[in-house]
This record gives C-alpha cells, sequence and structure tokens, in this order.
C-alpha cells in the first residue's frame, strides 16, 4: 500500500490530522495519553493543537511536557558535585522530578485543583510555584516527552561512546550509567500511568542538531530581550540526548501502540501505524 503524506504547516499539522490523534486517545478511553519523539518533532505543538481541538468539542484537556519537571537547578548543581558533572545539565533521564511528575497527573485525573509546573529554559530553572498555572482536573491528559517508555540499555552497550561528548567528558562511563540506572528504575512509576503512546518516528538522530536549532531560533524570538542558546552550545547540548534518542529510535516502533512516521520537514507519513 503506498504511503500517504500530510501536509504540516509553520503552525502546526493538519487538523485532519490532529483530529486522528485526539480520536485515537478517545476510542482507547485513555485518562493519560502519552507522545514520545525526537528533540524538535513538534510534540508540543501537536499536544496543543489537540488541548484546542478537544476543548472545541467540549473535554478538559491538559497538556504536560516531561520538560516542566526537570530538577530545579541548584538540585541538578548539587548531583553534578555528587554524581558526575555531566549530572548538572538538564536533559538526559535522571534530571526529572518523577515524583512531581506523578502527583501531578493523579490530581489532575482525580479532578481538583491543579498546580502546572513551569521550567524557564532559558534561566535553565524552575518557575517559582507561585508563578505556576492552576487547572480544575483533566477529562484527558497528554504528556510529552523525547525518552518516554524507551527501555535502558545494557551494560555491554553502555561501554563504547556515541559521541565526542561522552568520549572527552564521560571517559570512565560513570554519567551514562547514571542516567541509565535512572531510566531503568527512576521513571518505572510515570511509564505505568501512561495508557497509550504514539511515537512520532523522524527520519533519524542526524536531523536532531537542525530542529533542535528552530526551536532555540523561535525561543530567541519569543524573547528578544534575553540570550537563548547560541548555535554551537545547541550542538552540544543535543549530544546529551543522542544515546537515549538512538535507543528510542531503534525500540520505540515495536514498543507503543501507534508510530507515525516524520519526513525531514516534519511531515507525517501514515504507513507505521499499529492498533
Amino acid at each position: 500500500m503506498p504511503t500517504r503524506t500530510h501536509s504540516r504547516s509553520s503552525a502546526g499539522y493538519a487538523e485532519a490530522f490532529v483530529a486522528s490523534i485526539l480520536d485515537d486517545a478517545i476510542a482507547h478511553r485513555c485518562r493519560t495519553y502519552a507522545i514520545a519523539g525526537l528533540q524538535g518533532t513538534g510534540k508540543s505543538t501537536l499536544s496543543a493543537q489537540m488541548v484546542a481541538l478537544a476543548e472545541r468539542q467540549g473535554l478538559r484537556v491538559v497538556a504536560l511536557s516531561i520538560d516542566d519537571f526537570y530538577l530545579g537547578h541548584e538540585a541538578r548543581q548539587q548531583l553534578g558535585r555528587r554524581v558526575h558533572p555531566l549530572c548538572a545539565t538538564r536533559g538526559a533521564p535522571g534530571t526529572h522530578d518523577v515524583a512531581l511528575a506523578c502527583a501531578v497527573i493523579d490530581a489532575l485525573r482525580d479532578g481538583g485543583p491543579t498546580a502546572l509546573p513551569r521550567f524557564d529554559k532559558i534561566a535553565d530553572d524552575r518557575l517559582p510555584s507561585e508563578q505556576w498555572p492552576v487547572v480544575d482536573g483533566a477529562d484527558l491528559v497528554i504528556l510529552e516527552g523525547w525518552f518516554l517508555k524507551v527501555p535502558a540499555q545494557t551494560e555491554a552497550e553502555l561501554e563504547r561512546p556515541v559521541n565526542a561528548l561522552e568520549r572527552d567528558e564521560d571517559t570512565g562511563g560513570t554519567w551514562r550509567r547514571w542516567s541509565n540506572a535512572a531510566l531503568a528504575h527512576d521513571y518505572r512509576p510515570l511509564w505505568m500511568r501512561l495508557d497509550r503512546l504514539l511515537f512520532l518516528q523522524g527520519p533519524g538522530f542526524e536531523i536532531v542538531p537542525q530542529w533542535r536549532w528552530q526551536q532555540e531560533q523561535t525561543l530567541q524570538a519569543l524573547h528578544p530581550e534575553r540570550q537563548a542558546m547560541t548555535r554551537g552550545q545547541v550542538e552540544r547540548f543535543v549530544q546529551f540526548f543522542e544515546r537515549v534518542s538512538r535507543q528510542s529510535l531503534r525500540t520505540l516502533p515495536e514498543l507503543a501502540e501507534r508510530t507515525i512516521r516524520l519526513d525531514a520537514q516534519r511531515r507525517p507519513i501514515e504507513s507505521a501505524v499499529g492498533e
């Protein structure tokens, strides 16, 4: 059967595509619907579009990002001093407050007033709790993130560095083993709350630096008075994500309940859809 490519504009995905994803969540009676994909895939955009469409249908849908559950700056600095300097950089498994994520999802599903954490990526710190928006429960919670339900690697797979960051700054493998252990154990309670997983499968990790740089340019345009990351900083930053990103590309097409391939322009190609 020939594949079909759905258009995607700079404003987001086509409404018919968004509707099909929302229908997927509703048809399977999900309380928490997960969207995984490489950095820059468009997970946040798709989540926001699903929320807007659901509101027009009279549904209360709240979108969360795994990024909003990063540990605060000082907490990560402490990890950097105690475990390994690379632990101070947000992003890799081990740098999130999993207990907070579980508590927020549970509160939303219970229907009570819930404060939604927010992380300031330019300041590299969590916003004060008094600045978190409060919502009154949700019929559906969407959680998007780049490594949702990705399985940990074996000890043998951790031996060889995957990039210059690991080769030069994690020579003994302490950081990647610490992060892999967190992925294997710490995130299980969160994964258990995810009823169904959609994987937006990008064409390969090689596209991530370009996509992530586009994200940073957008962030800078929204905050011209502040300094976002430079191109060189983005190139280094994505190396923190490379190992687990490649693991996601290897494993999630088989583990996710639904997988949709994307081309280099992030256009969905409907050819790998599970049931």
